[in-house]
């Protein structure tokens, strides 16, 4: 069954996957918990070889909002992509002054980067998170809702990796690192390092760090979730030395983000009524025995209906590309992402993932 090769996937370097394994391993090196790998915006260039690799690019202005794709990426799919142009629509709809535009960040945990994780290992997810990358700026110039405007809905899209296991601890590196606080620092490559082999200690590797940030408000986290991780995020296992241990996370990441999380019945949590009820819960019922402040759900977590139709997992994604049946992969990721895929004979041997 043939598919139409999408336009994008020709323009890519055809030595992403090593470019993602060099500035993987530099990663590693670094001991960062967080890493800017590259960022692509409306008006980036497609490298067209290895000495001409993509680059970060931090903001000239710190991004209104910034919004997360917290993602283990096997592979990137349209539900990424819906969760990421709702949030961007509606970003676009609440408008800024001083016309500032949302920022996506497209985050990789490579927690076991030292051990080759199946079925497609961490430079293949990050070239399909560049490629998505890029079909996702082209989708996004359909969620602009002003007919005169001369800027893309998304100012820019972030690849990044870090280390840290949990949200609240990844939401602190992110902030701490500098990178979105609206300073040129310089655009080292992809794959090259800074003068010291390392960075420069701050999280984003940069050369930034050194830099005083404007008097701006405080770019406000917005991570996109699935109802499944908040309920994981709630979750008394995570926080084994009681209430307080929760308290002392979730404060400071409520602080500076939000969760907009989008629900998804299945079997497992119900429909959307159980869902929301949930919620309720958290915001005025026994919050004792989650050991949650009523005023985290009430003010910093949203719930956004999910769009209806079949439902779009990376196990379905992956089966597909194993039956080779690309009609049906076509319906579950982005144009680019499904060449890429078929490109690479991604999960052709396992479609059962990690």
């Amino acid at each position: 069954m043939s598919s139409p090769e999408a336009p994008m996937s020709r323009l890519l370097p055809p030595n992403l996957v090593s470019l993602f394994t060099q500035a993987l391993k530099r990663y590693q090196l670094s001991g960062a918990p967080f890493h800017v790998l590259c960022s692509l915006t409306p008006s980036s260039p497609f490298p067209s070889s290895s000495t001409d690799p993509p680059a970060p690019h931090p903001p000239h202005v710190p991004p209104k909002t910034l919004l997360v794709l917290d993602s283990s990426f096997n592979p990137p799919t349209l539900a990424h992509q819906r969760m990421a142009l709702t949030a961007l629509a509606d970003s676009e709809r609440s408008g800024d002054k001083n016309g500032s535009r949302s920022r996506v960040l497209l985050l990789l945990a490579i927690n076991n980067a030292d051990k080759a994780p199946k079925p497609a290992a961490f430079p293949q997810r990050l070239a399909m998170m560049y490629v998505f990358a890029r079909d996702l700026l082209s989708a996004s110039s359909s969620v602009m809702t002003d007919a005169d405007s001369q800027h893309a809905a998304c100012e820019g899209v972030d690849i990044a990796v870090t280390t840290e296991p949990y949200f609240h601890a990844k939401s602190g590196a992110v902030a701490e690192s500098g990178f979105y606080r609206g300073t040129l620092g310089s655009e080292t490559g992809l794959m090259e390092a800074n003068s010291n082999g390392h960075g420069n200690g701050n999280g984003n590797g940069n050369g930034n760090g050194n830099r005083k940030r404007p008097a701006e408000e405080p770019t406000r986290q917005i991570y996109l979730t699935g109802f499944d991780t908040l309920i994981r995020i709630f979750d008394p296992k995570y926080y084994t030395a009681g209430p307080e241990a929760m308290i002392a996370a979730l404060d400071p990441f409520f602080a500076r983000a939000d969760l907009r999380v989008t629900t998804r019945p299945d079997d497992e949590w119900g429909g959307a009524e159980e869902q929301a009820q949930f919620l309720q819960l958290l915001r005025g019922g026994p919050v004792e025995l989650f050991g949650a402040r009523p005023e985290w759900a009430a003010d910093h977590i949203y719930l956004v209906e999910g769009e209806g139709g079949p439902v779009v997992s990376s196990t379905r994604v992956r089966d597909a590309a194993r039956r080779e049946d690309w009609r049906a992969l076509r319906e579950l990721v982005s144009a680019g992402v499904a060449e890429w895929i078929r490109r690479e004979r991604l999960y052709r041997q396992d479609g059962n993932g990690v």
